[in-house]
C-alpha cells in the first residue's frame, strides 16, 4: 500500500512540472514570435526605402531625357537668331497629379548651355544658364559647342512617403542635343 501512495506523490509533481515547463516554452515561444515581427518590420521599411530610392534614380534618368527632348522642342539658333529661346528649368511632379494620386516626387531640372554666347549672340537666353567660353573666342574643343549640362534633383515629399530618412537624389549629365 505505501507504493500506491508514493506513486500518487510523483504524478502530481510531474504534473506541476509539465504546467511550469509549458509555460517557459510558451514565452520562448512568444520571445521569437516578437523578433521575427520586428525583423520583418525592419526589413519592410528598408525595403520600402530601397524602392524609392531607385524610383528615384529612375525618376532623375526620365527628367533628363525629357529636358534633352525639351531642349531640341527649342530654336537655340534660329535665322538672324530673332526668334531664338533656351529652356532654362523644368519642374514637376510624380506621379502627376491628376485628382485622384497625391505627388510623391518633385522633380527639379536646371539646364546650363555651354559656349552658348557663341551660338546665341543675340544673348536672348539668361546670363546665369550658360557657361561662357571662359578663355574667349574657340578656347572650348568645338565638339563641346553646343553641350548642356543638366541637373536633376528629385527630393521626396515628406508629408506624402512615411519614410524614416527622406529621399533626395542628384544627377548631373552632360549632354550634346
Amino acid at each position: 500500500m505505501r507504493r500506491n501512495s508514493n506513486i500518487l506523490k510523483i504524478t502530481k509533481m510531474r504534473s506541476g512540472m509539465a504546467m511550469i515547463m509549458a509555460i517557459g516554452f510558451l514565452v520562448i515561444i512568444a520571445g521569437l514570435m516578437a523578433t521575427m515581427v520586428n525583423l520583418t518590420s525592419v526589413t519592410t521599411k528598408r525595403t520600402e526605402h530601397m524602392y524609392f530610392k531607385e524610383q528615384a534614380q529612375l525618376l532623375a534618368k526620365s527628367a533628363t531625357e525629357f529636358a534633352l527632348l525639351a531642349i531640341s522642342g527649342h530654336d537655340r539658333a534660329a535665322a538672324g537668331f530673332t526668334n531664338s529661346s533656351c529652356i532654362q528649368t523644368i519642374s514637376s511632379n510624380f506621379p502627376a497629379a491628376n485628382g485622384a494620386t497625391v505627388p510623391y516626387f518633385n522633380i527639379n531640372t536646371s539646364i546650363r548651355y555651354i559656349g552658348l554666347q557663341n551660338v546665341d549672340p543675340a544673348g536672348t537666353c539668361a546670363t546665369n544658364t550658360y557657361i561662357p567660353d571662359p578663355g574667349g573666342a574657340n578656347s572650348f574643343a568645338p565638339e563641346s559647342e553646343g553641350m548642356v549640362l543638366i541637373d536633376v534633383y528629385v527630393r521626396s515629399i515628406e508629408s506624402e512617403l512615411s519614410l524614416d530618412q527622406p529621399i533626395a537624389f542628384h544627377r548631373r549629365t552632360l549632354q550634346k542635343p
